[in-house]
């Protein structure tokens, strides 16, 4: 009994993880971006997208309590390939993915050691880039990098800065109010509704916004762990309140003094720059904000390069990739040193993005949308496979379920058909060439698990089981 007390979450905690989890002041920029739009896009990410995904998610990890995640829930309701297809979208959305995150150095870096100039150069940006990564990644072969960063991160990279961000937008926006010459231009709240010619170019910004809440499913991992499960609902809707508050209040005082012209999408410390002039604030505030959030973002970084690869290591000792690619091999800390090797290679290439396209923030956009593309693929086998599940069993024992079958209904549809006009709005905004980037990416990568499980071969579980039984020996 002591020790069920002893594992027991309570709900505060559980929103403090889910927060920890989710929570992330590289965003903020593409919040500003959208303009007035963006409370709008916020509304519907937070409500429409994150708050479903957060529901089915409760339910799947009630049901299905053992570690693995989506990966777990679709093998269990849609199929062992549809499971292998969810594992390997899950790894190969860092290869985007990582390139969006580690972006967000260069900048930092740049005023660190005050040469901003730096922030906007795009073969800068590609070498910070592949060392970050390249480095995280020998790091981790080498070092128990989890053990080593432990929990203060989140207060240095995410907590901290957001109070500073917070507070200076604050004192900035009292100080000047909103500028003409700004992103928002002046109160024109009848601007939340899209329209015309510039409404259309916000709608640049609505995957970025829906990015903000990728990767809050995991939090369902908590659910049987809390006192009641029926506190998991009231936990996830505290967290997103919480996360559209803040992102909103950071986003509309940014958008309320920079001009669109001027914004950098992957320079978070850009507003803090520009709240120091307006409030006379010295200029060492700017590189004590920028070290702080760089440090979270190579330790966000490190995780996601042992992360997401035990996925794939797991489908590779089910049999599901050819044993010579020796993805199946373990080290000392749980990862697979070919799996690493192979991303940080596949990261390198997509690093080029930045001097294939010289618009820096087009770049950043079209790889956060070719990531967004990538992990709704993973949402919609979710929401297809809730909705199967509750017609096909609906009698599974849970200690959470989102309603009856009807409400069950609704809210997988709900997630389907967001995540379509996520997708629309993705790829009828921008040119010809950003579509077949973003197309190009998402449907080579959502397309090769599938061929792959077509030409799996039976022989290579009973290999991979040899090879294991012959390293334990």
């Amino acid at each position: 009994m002591s020790s069920k007390k002893l594992s027991s979450v309570s709900i505060g905690t559980f929103i403090g993880m889910t927060i920890a989890l989710a929570a992330s002041i590289r965003n903020v920029p593409d919040v500003a971006a959208a303009g007035w739009p963006m409370f709008l896009y916020m509304a519907i990410a937070t409500f429409m997208f994150a708050l479903p995904i957060c529901l089915i998610a409760g339910e799947f990890g009630s049901i299905f309590p053992e570690k693995g995640g989506p990966e777990l829930w679709v093998r269990n309701t849609l199929g062992d390939d549809f499971g292998f297809a969810t594992s390997w979208l899950l790894w190969t959305i860092l290869f985007p993915g990582m390139v969006v995150v580690a972006s967000a150095l260069p900048p930092l870096i740049a005023v660190a050691v005050n040469k901003s100039s730096l922030g906007t150069d795009n073969m800068f940006t590609l070498i910070v880039i592949l060392v970050s990564f390249w480095g995280m990644t020998f790091l981790n072969r080498c070092l128990d990098m989890a053990k080593i960063t432990g929990k203060w991160v989140t207060w240095i990279g995410i907590y901290i800065p957001f109070i500073i961000m917070t507070l200076l937008g604050i004192a900035a926006l009292i100080k000047t109010g909103i500028h003409p010459n700004s992103i928002l231009q002046s109160m024109h709240p009848e601007k939340i509704i899209p329209l015309g010619s510039s409404g259309a170019k916000s709608l640049n910004y609505f995957s970025p916004i829906a990015l903000i809440f990728v990767g809050i499913e995991l939090s369902s991992v908590y659910i049987t762990r809390l006192h009641k499960a029926s506190d998991y609902p009231i936990g996830v809707l505290a967290t997103l309140l919480f996360m559209l508050v803040l992102n909103l209040i950071n986003g509309f005082m940014e958008s309320a003094i920079i001009s669109p012209s001027k914004i950098n999408l992957n320079n978070i410390v850009q507003p803090i720059i520009v709240y120091n002039q307006i409030l006379g604030l010295p200029a060492w505030i700017n590189n004590i904000f920028s070290i702080l959030v760089a440090i979270g973002v190579c330790v966000q970084l490190s995780a996601w390069v042992s992360g997401p690869g035990k996925t794939m290591l797991a489908s590779a000792r089910d049999g599901y990739i050819s044993p010579k690619l020796k993805f199946w091999k373990k080290d000392k800390f749980g990862d697979s040193p070919a799996i690493m090797y192979v991303q940080a290679i596949v990261v390198s290439i997509f690093s080029c993005t930045y001097l294939l396209i010289p618009d820096i923030n087009r770049a950043f956009l079209d790889l956060v949308n070719a990531t967004n593309v990538i992990y709704c693929m993973v949402y919609i086998f979710m929401a297809i496979g809730f909705i199967k599940m509750r017609v096909k069993e609906p009698n599974l024992k849970s200690d959470f379920k989102v309603g009856n079958s009807t409400v069950a209904w609704i809210i997988g549809i709900v997630l389907i058909v967001i995540i379509i006009v996520i997708m629309v709005a993705t790829f009828i905004v921008g040119t010809l060439f950003n579509f077949i980037i973003v197309a190009g990416i998402s449907a080579v990568i959502i397309i090769l698990p599938f061929i792959f499980c077509h030409f799996k071969k039976d022989s290579w579980a009973t290999e991979v089981k040899a090879l294991i039984k012959e390293k334990k020996n």
